[in-house]
C-alpha cells in the first residue's frame, strides 16, 4: 500500500532503518572522504569535500574522532549515515569509524552506509565491523545491464553476511526506461529497498545538470524539474514486493535537516541563546576592537550573569542574550546587532539585525 509522507516523500513496503532515523532527525551524516572513483555528472557534493581527503560529521570538519562522538552527542544521534564520495575509498578508515560509534554509543547505535563499489571483500569486511544497512549506488550506465555488472553478486554477498540491503539512485528524468529495468532487476536480485531521490542542483553540479539538459522545477526548489514526477509514476506502478522510497528535496531540507538542526539546538542551547522555532539561535552580538576588555567592562558595570554573555574567540565578539543587549545597546559605542544563526558547528548566519 503507498503510503504518504510530508512533502511530496512516498513509499511502499516497510521503511528502512536508517530512513526512519534521518526522518527523525536522529542520524548523524558522516562523510569519511570526499574521493570517489565513479565522479557521476549529478554528484552534488560541495568543493570543498569533492575529491578531497576530509572527514565530516555533519557540517563539524572533524580533526579528531573526539569531533564525531562530540557531534554525535550534540545531536542525540541514534545512528549514522556514512557517506562520501565513496566510503570504500578510505575503507580501513571507515572500518574504524563504525567500531568507535559501535564502541561508544553500543550495538544499538544503527550505521548504514553509501557506496557504487561492489567490491564483495569490503563487503565483508563492513558487515564483520559491525555495518548495520548498505545502499549500492550503481552509475548511470550499469542501470540497464544491471545482471552483467559485480552489482548482483554484491547484493548476494552483503544479505547474506547479514547487512539490510538496497540500491540508492537520483530519479533522472530522461531515464525512465533505465530506471524501470533496474527497479526490474533489483527484484529479481532480492534486494530490501531501493530508494529514488528527487534530482537536484547544487554548486557543483549545475553546469553538468544543465549540460544534459536539467532544468530547475522552480523559484524556491533546487530540484530538477520532471523528477518528482518521473518517481512519483515508478512508485504508484510498480507492483513487486521490494520496498520503494521516494525521497523529496523539500523533504530532505524541510523535515530531516530541520529536525535534525532542532535536535542540536535543543542538546547545545546555552542561556544566552532563545531557539527559534526552526531550530535557529537568537543572541546579541557587540563588535568592537577589543571585545575581551569591553566584556571585563560592560560585566560590571550592568552586571551581567557570567552565563548570559561570554567572549566568541573564533568569530572575536561578545555574545550575550538578545534581551540583555536590546536593554543597554543605547549606552554602548560600538556595533550591536540581533543575530539569528543555525546551531550547527560552521554556525551559519541567517540574520541580522542593528540595534
Amino acid at each position: 500500500m503507498l503510503k504518504e509522507m510530508d512533502n511530496g516523500s512516498l513509499f511502499k513496503g516497510e521503511l528502512p532503518t536508517g530512513c526512519i532515523m534521518c526522518e527523525r532527525g536522529s542520524k548523524m551524516v558522516l562523510l569519511v572522504t570526499g574521493q570517489c572513483f565513479f565522479k557521476c555528472f549529478y554528484c552534488p557534493l560541495s568543493e570543498e569535500k569533492q575529491g578531497k581527503k576530509v572527514v565530516y560529521a555533519d557540517e563539524l570538519k572533524a580533526e579528531d574522532d573526539s569531533d564525531l562522538i562530540l557531534e554525535a552527542r550534540a545531536i542525540g544521534a541514534e545512528g549514522t549515515g556514512i557517506t562520501g564520495g565513496d566510503p570504500m575509498d578510505d575503507i580501513q578508515q571507515t572500518i574504524r569509524f563504525i567500531k568507535l560509534l559501535k564502541n561508544t554509543f553500543g550495538i544499538s547505535h544503527h550505521i548504514h552506509l553509501y557506496t557504487a563499489t561492489p567490491d564483495i571483500d569490503k563487503i565483508i569486511q563492513l558487515a564483520q565491523a559491525g555495518l548495520d544497512e548498505i545502499r549500492f549506488h550503481p552509475p548511470p550506465s550499469a542501470w540497464d545491464k544491471f545482471p552483467y555488472t559485480s552489482y548482483p553478486s554484491a547484493i548476494e554477498a552483503a544479505k547474506k553476511h547479514g547487512l539490510h540491503t538496497g540500491l540508492e539512485i537520483p530519479t533522472l528524468p530522461d531515464m525512465l526506461a533505465e530506471t524501470t529495468s533496474l527497479m526490474r532487476f533489483a527484484e529479481e536480485c532480492d534486494v530490501d529497498f531501493i530508494n529514488l531521490n528527487e534530482l537536484e542542483f547544487s554548486e557543483s553540479n549545475w553546469q553538468e545538470l544543465k549540460a544534459h539538459g536539467y532544468e530547475i522545477k522552480d523559484d524556491v526548489s533546487s530540484a530538477a524539474k520532471g523528477s518528482e514526477e518521473m518517481a512519483c509514476k515508478i512508485i504508484k506502478e510498480h507492483e513487486g514486493s521490494m520496498t520503494i522510497h521516494y525521497c523529496s528535496a523539500s523533504f530532505k531540507d524541510g523535515i530531516q535537516l530541520r529536525r535534525r538542526i532542532m535536535r542540536r539546538a535543543e542538546n547545545t542551547a546555552t542561556p544566552l541563546e532563545i531557539i527559534s522555532d526552526e531550530g535557529t539561535f537568537i543572541k546579541g552580538v557587540i563588535e568592537c576592537e577589543d571585545p575581551e576588555g569591553l566584556l571585563k567592562d560592560i560585566s560590571e558595570e550592568f552586571e551581567i550573569p557570567d552565563d548570559l554573555i561570554r567572549f566568541d574567540v573564533k568569530k572575536h565578539r561578545i555574545e550575550l542574550a538578545a534581551w540583555v543587549l536590546e536593554e543597554i545597546a543605547e549606552e554602548i559605542d560600538c556595533q550591536c546587532f540581533i543575530v539569528e544563526e543555525y546551531p550547527t558547528a560552521d554556525r551559519l548566519e541567517v540574520e541580522r539585525q542593528p540595534l
